[in-house]
This record gives C-alpha cells, sequence and structure tokens, in this order.
C-alpha cells in the first residue's frame, strides 16, 4: 500500500530539518533556524501554517510561525507566565513561573492552538499565535501543589490530545502529575490517571494519580476513545477515553521507554521503542527495535531489521516516532541523530541519515 506521507520535519538541538520524499529515499533540505535548539514543531492542518518552538536558554523560548511552507518566518508571541503571585496561596509556590521550554503543541478544528510548557502550564491562542493565555484553571489547582518532575526539576506538560469529535475535549498528560482532561475548552478539570501505578513510589501513594508518569500518551483518531500510554512503570491502554487505564504486560525486551505511535485507523495497534532501564537509558543490549501490538496489548512483535543491531546506544523521546495518517509509514529519531523510516507499518526499516544533530521532535505529513 502506498503511503501518503510525503514530508518528514524533524526537530534537533541545531534546527529544523525539513525531508521531502525522493522516489524510495527522503531528500534532506538545509535547516530552517540553524544551530538553534527546536523544542516542538506543528504542521497545523487547519490553518496550513507552520509553528516552531526554540528553546534558547538564557535568551528564553521563541516562537516563529510561517504561513508560506516555510518559505519565510515570522517571530510571533511566545507562551508566557503572568507575575507570580506575592501574596495568597501561591506566594511560595516553588515553581518558577517562566517558561523553560514548549515541551507540546498541537491545533483544534475550531482554531485554537494548545502549548504544553516546562514548567506545566498549558496555553491557549485563538489568534494563530499572537497571543497566548495561561489556562489558569489547571494551573491554580491546588493538585499542582504535589506535582514534581521527572527527568527535569519541575513537571511538565508533554502531551495533548485533542479530541477531533469535540474541540473542547483536551487531554493533557504531566510528568509527574498524571493525566487531566477537560470537555469544557480548560473551564473545569478533571484527573484521569485511575488504573495507572507507580512502583517508584511507597505503597500507600502507588496508585495516586496526581504523581503518575506518563511518558507519552497518544490516541488512535479513528476511534479516540482508545488511547495508549508510556508510562515510566511500563504500558498502558484505555478504551474509555483515558478514564479507566490499563496495564499492559511489559513486551520483550522492555517496557520501559518514552515514545508511542497509535496506529490512527486499527485501535489495536500501537508502537513502542523501548530503552533499557530508567537507570539505562538506550537502546536495550545495544540493539535498537521496535514492538508493535495488533491485538490491544495482548501480544507485541519485534522489529528491528534495518536498525543497527549491536553496540547501539540510542535513545528515543518522546515526540521522535512519529506514523502518516494511515499507520504505513513511521518514522523513528534517536538522541544521536539517527534518522529511520519504515513504509511497511514498522516491519523494516531504513535509515535516512546517522549524522543528525540529537532529535527532540519528528512530524509526518
Amino acid at each position: 500500500m502506498a503511503s501518503t506521507a510525503q514530508t518528514l520535519w524533524v526537530g534537533t538541538r541545531k534546527g529544523l530539518f525539513v525531508m521531502q520524499r525522493s522516489g524510495a529515499g527522503w531528500r534532506i533540505g538545509k535547516p530552517r533556524f540553524p544551530g538553534e535548539p527546536v523544542s516542538q514543531f506543528l504542521a497545523n492542518p487547519y490553518d496550513c501554517a507552520w509553528y516552531t518552538a526554540l528553546r534558547l536558554g538564557h535568551f528564553g523560548v521563541k516562537f516563529w510561525k510561517s504561513t508560506d511552507g516555510g518559505a519565510q518566518w515570522n517571530e510571533i508571541a511566545a507562551p508566557a507566565f503572568p507575575p507570580k503571585p506575592t501574596e495568597g496561596s501561591w506566594k511560595d509556590d516553588p515553581t518558577p513561573w517562566t517558561v523553560d521550554q514548549v515541551w507540546a503543541l498541537e491545533a483544534s478544528p475550531d482554531g485554537r492552538l494548545w502549548a504544553g510548557c516546562l514548567p506545566a502550564g498549558l496555553f491557549t491562542s485563538r489568534d494563530g499565535g499572537a497571543s497566548w493565555q495561561l489556562v489558569e484553571s489547571l494551573w491554580n489547582r491546588p493538585e499542582r501543589k504535589e506535582w514534581f518532575g521527572g527527568g527535569y526539576d519541575f513537571a511538565g506538560i508533554h502531551s495533548i490530545l485533542v479530541d477531533p469529535r469535540d474541540a473542547n475535549h483536551v487531554t493533557v498528560a504531566i510528568s509527574c502529575g498524571g493525566v487531566w482532561q477537560t470537555r469544557d475548552g480548560g473551564t473545569n478539570w478533571t484527573s484521569t490517571s485511575a488504573g495507572m501505578f507507580a512502583e517508584f513510589m511507597p505503597p500507600e501513594r502507588r496508585e495516586d494519580p496526581n504523581i503518575q508518569d506518563p511518558h507519552r500518551i497518544d490516541q488512535c483518531l479513528a476511534n479516540p476513545d482508545v488511547l495508549w500510554c508510556q508510562h515510566h512503570g511500563g504500558i498502558w491502554r484505555s478504551a474509555d477515553g483515558g478514564l479507566k487505564w490499563d496495564a499492559i504486560p511489559a513486551p520483550q525486551p522492555s517496557g520501559f521507554g518514552f515514545p508511542v505511535a497509535a496506529h490512527p485507523v486499527d485501535p489495536q495497534r500501537a508502537w513502542f521503542v523501548p530503552a533499557h532501564s530508567d537507570a539505562q537509558r538506550m537502546a536495550p543490549d545495544g540493539r535498537m527495535v521496535v514492538t508493535e501490538t495488533r491485538d490491544a496489548g495482548a501480544t507485541f512483535s519485534m522489529h528491528g531489521e534495518g536498525l543497527p543491531q549491536h553496540d547501539a546506544f540510542h535513545l528515543v523521546y518522546r515526540h521522535a516516532l512519529a506514523a502518516s495518517r494511515d499507520g504505513q509509514t513511521l518514522a523513528i529519531g534517536s538522541t544521536t541523530g539517527g534518522l529511520w523510516v519504515s513504509d511497511d507499518a514498522g516491519d523494516t526499516w531504513r535509515g535516512v541519515s546517522r549524522d543528525l544533530p540529537p532529535i527532540a521532535v519528528v512530524r509526518m505529513g
């Protein structure tokens, strides 16, 4: 089956690479924002604009937008917190009220943009990024006082799912703060981590929804009630829109990892790229593989053909595994600059480059 995927956007530590399909391979273009760290990218399917978020350290977060397919870029507003309160319940908040990076970026069919940040602020824009508003209904919840960092010092929002049937239904995942949902466009929020458990916590807090560490969540576009989660403690699946999560037995070679890609059409299928463990964040046994389930997690197959099978020390970040809208083409990028593409739904892989900068995000269109 021919795939509809024709473009790869690869956000790296040293720029954004836009790659076009060329016959059986991919043509790598010159980087946009060369030398600058890209933390997130979005090709908005609703307004056809491209959005790029940069993480520039002491220069702050910068946001750029292109309306002509990347030929020209204009700087737009970046999400920013209001001043930290000097009185009231948040005056002693240890979390900095400064955006360190944009970690998630999604669009909804009603014209809104949603940005998840580190620290765990959720922002929305109704004017194409000209301005951003903090979703205070989530930021000011008292539960936030218990959120904490996973790999970072503070909690962050890395996953945003907009229900394609209802733009007011939005799901976010927080490390470490669990899964939260709104069904009224952000006015009210509900914690929906039931069924998840954190083995790294004391027994009495193991199932506390407010301290869960989902590494990434994704949804089946054809059946958005089916959600998949790569959690710090393994893999979970929900068949009821994330209200209840079912643990999946850990596949070989590992249930630990960061990315997950739900099949966009088949709710029984999903792909993962495992790492050895929390303590060893690299390919298990030096062998890079993709694991796939086709039966809702009852069984898994392991695919390695075309991927490095020895002396491989790659790690794949949360946003560096992408699937085309038909599920036929997949792409993965690693922290050591490797990029691979599969045109047979993950069964076999072909290297595109081993010389890119560390890859933070891969998008496919």
